[in-house]
């Protein structure tokens, strides 16, 4: 069987997008493929966290896999800085990757801005220790969204100049897996920018954890234009805002754009949002109250956590040691 690894960054506010363009794929992958999803809070303190908030954050992230139906029996859940060949990897990757490599990686430049001399070295080697998420477990595929797809280039590179440079086959050449309507969720403030958890407006997002009223009165105040829903996909061209609701409301009925037109054509959004409000309820309410009872609970997902790093380590630990002979270190 195939084998999956994905992860979500333990940085607080988890929202739509990170349901819509990771979570929910995570559940309806693991039937089907041999999968292994991780709280990466190695990612996570490239920018500084605050450490009480970090260890209830990454208990926020565990807490929104169990609740959204990632089942811990069938896939693992773990927290990446509890598996220890994480990091041993990343630096042997670290030796392998060229600088001229990380310095094409876009989002580094998005997230370092005009301060980058300031940037930590862990935000800029991100990728690596991405790589090495994956192939610490020889995964063969990642869902990713179309932010990370350079990211998982880069991955591939890094297998193959690993695999080349020792003459061995030790690393597979990663395939991305890209989903549905709305793979790239955006703020419902501002249309043009993607959906996030450090946007200062709470009204920008919707959260795992909002309740029915929180839903309501945020798609309440979406930003739309003045505009009738169009007949066809290309007329949303332009319309950035009317796009992205349209799309999420795609996303969540499982549907495609061009079937929410066909339904929708001609009304004005101050019809659509109910309707769009009537869904997002229905499917995000019980997530919602699931994990508020799971954070109620540490103690179990802490176990769950304990039983995904054991599991983990059983699988990653052959694959360090294989490839520290193959790079010639001493193997005690």
């Amino acid at each position: 069987m195939s084998r999956i690894f994905s992860g979500v960054q333990p940085t607080g506010n988890l929202h739509l997008g990170n349901y819509l363009g990771a979570i929910r794929n995570f559940v309806r992958l693991q039937d089907d493929y041999e999968c292994i999803y991780c709280a990466v809070d190695m990612h996570a303190i490239t920018v500084w966290q605050d450490p009480q908030e970090l260890r209830s954050n990454i208990r926020e992230v565990a807490a929104a896999y169990l609740a959204s139906g990632v089942d811990p029996k069938k896939s693992i859940i773990f927290a990446q800085s509890n598996v220890a060949a994480h990091a041993e990897l990343a630096w042997i990757f670290n030796c392998v990757a060229r600088l001229g490599w990380l310095n094409r990686m876009t989002q580094f430049k998005e997230k370092a801005g005009k301060n980058k001399e300031n940037a930590s070295l862990g935000l800029y080697a991100y990728p690596s220790l991405m790589a090495a998420d994956i192939l610490v477990y020889k995964a063969t595929h990642v869902p990713v969204g179309e932010d990370q797809k350079q990211h998982l280039e880069l991955t591939r590179d890094i297998a193959q100049k690993f695999n080349t440079d020792f003459g061995t086959e030790t690393f597979p050449l990663v395939e991305p897996l890209i989903f549905g309507e709305a793979t790239r969720v955006m703020s419902l403030r501002d249309g043009s920018k993607k959906m996030s958890k450090s946007d200062p407006s709470d009204y920008s997002r919707i959260t795992l954890t909002d309740g029915p009223d929180e839903i309501a009165k945020k798609l309440k105040k979406a930003r739309t234009d003045a505009e009738p829903i169009p007949e066809k996909v290309e007329d949303l061209e332009g319309r950035p805002e009317a796009s992205n609701l349209v799309g999420i409301y795609a996303a969540l009925a499982d549907i495609s754009k061009a079937d929410v037109l066909a339904e929708h054509a001609g009304s004005q959004f101050s019809a659509f949002k109910p309707a769009l409000t009537e869904l997002a309820v229905e499917k995000f309410g019980p997530i919602g109250t699931e994990m508020k009872r799971l954070l109620a609970d540490p103690g179990y997902v802490d176990s769950v956590l304990k039983d995904g790093a054991d599991r983990a380590r059983a699988i990653a630990e052959p694959v360090i040691r294989e490839v520290k002979e193959t790079v010639g270190f001493l193997v005690s």
